[in-house]
């Protein structure tokens, strides 16, 4: 065969070669085009599940035991004693005497203040109450006045129970003051001690995501809240075993877990059922992540136009403007933080 016929004969194999290697390229091109000016790889459900399944922290972070609160059988059998025994049943059965079908009056929401403040206000970094008495009254930058242990007792009233406030001389008041102070009857003036507020929790590097946090709330919470976060109500219909985390009978957006940092610290120290400060179910993610989901979600609202009158002492997550630095209510409410805290020195959540 002469060389020309060979040739000839090889032009359709040299044809399908190169038609090959274009098509090669091509892909290649698409595939690279795509990476770099393409929408992000959908990698959102990987970071949710992941976030939501994670197990539990290593038990013992704090080796420290919360203070302990007075024993109950040391009460005194005297009026003074039935007095703060009446105190301390108001704050874990409030929606039996206060609620809206309560013996006494109908004030609250339905809620026991015992839903917040753990334990009738003695579980550690759960709202205790034990150093109130020791630090009130005390001047209070959300209401720019020095408010009385009574004007705390109705700011949860009207907040968290979104509720009405009590009299100040009416028995019931005079009962939960009385309990308080019991409460805190070996803390010195001034003092506080462990266990008291709420635990320290690391910013995180990020904003904080609702979207993890719905997925961290279905794996993590929905089993006591609900799939609607609506709460389990006691099986006598007074009060609630679990209560609504939003929703018409929650706390309104003018209380203190509204604050991100609040919820997220608070569900660190206490959340899911049978976790503690010191043996923790929920990573600092998840804690964060499903607190600005719960604080995401529709609850009522309370008109607080007189709410620190000194804008420059609102903390670095409150919710609502106007503000004393040019950062959006976005990142107020849901972070990151960092930089709102680095505007203004010495402050912090």
């Amino acid at each position: 065969m002469k060389p020309s016929e060979e040739r000839v004969q090889q032009l359709p194999h040299l044809v399908r070669l190169l038609m090959l290697l274009t098509a090669a390229v091509v892909l290649v091109l698409v595939v690279v085009l795509t990476k770099l000016y393409g929408p992000p790889a959908a990698s959102t459900p990987v970071v949710v599940e992941d976030e939501a399944t994670q197990g539990p922290p290593p038990a013992g972070s704090y080796h420290r035991p919360a203070t302990a609160a007075p024993d109950t059988a040391l009460i005194p059998r005297t009026a003074a004693g039935r007095q703060i025994r009446y105190g301390r049943e108001l704050i874990a059965n409030t929606a039996q005497y206060l609620g809206p079908q309560g013996t006494v009056v109908h004030l609250t929401n339905g809620m026991n203040c015992q839903n917040c403040h753990l334990q009738a206000g003695t579980q550690g970094f759960a709202n205790n109450y034990l150093a109130v008495a020791a630090t009130y009254p005390k001047l209070r930058a959300r209401s720019g006045q020095v408010e009385s242990i009574d004007k705390r007792v109705n700011d949860c009233l009207e907040r968290s129970l979104n509720g009405r406030a009590l009299a100040d001389s009416s028995r019931e008041m005079r009962a939960i003051v009385a309990y308080v102070k019991w409460l805190g009857q070996d803390i010195p003036k001034g003092k506080k001690v462990y266990g008291t507020g709420f635990l320290k929790l690391a910013y995180l590097d990020r904003a904080t995501d609702p979207v993890i946090g719905k997925a961290v709330f279905a794996s993590k919470c929905q089993s006591c809240h609900g799939t609607t976060g609506q709460g389990q109500p006691l099986a006598d219909g007074c009060g609630y075993q679990y209560p609504p985390l939003w929703g018409p009978h929650s706390y309104n957006d003018g209380a203190g877990l509204f604050r991100v940092t609040n919820l997220a610290k608070y569900v660190k120290a206490v959340m899911p059922y049978g976790a503690t400060f010191d043996h923790p179910q929920l990573t600092n993610k998840q804690a964060w992540d499903v607190a600005a989901f719960v604080n995401s979600q529709p609850r009522p609202h309370l008109k607080t136009m007189h709410d620190w009158p000194d804008i420059s002492k609102k903390p670095v997550d409150h919710p609502f403007g106007p503000y004393a630095d040019a950062f959006s209510v976005q990142q107020h409410k849901f972070g990151p933080w960092q930089p709102i805290e680095a505007a203004h020195p010495g402050k912090s959540n």
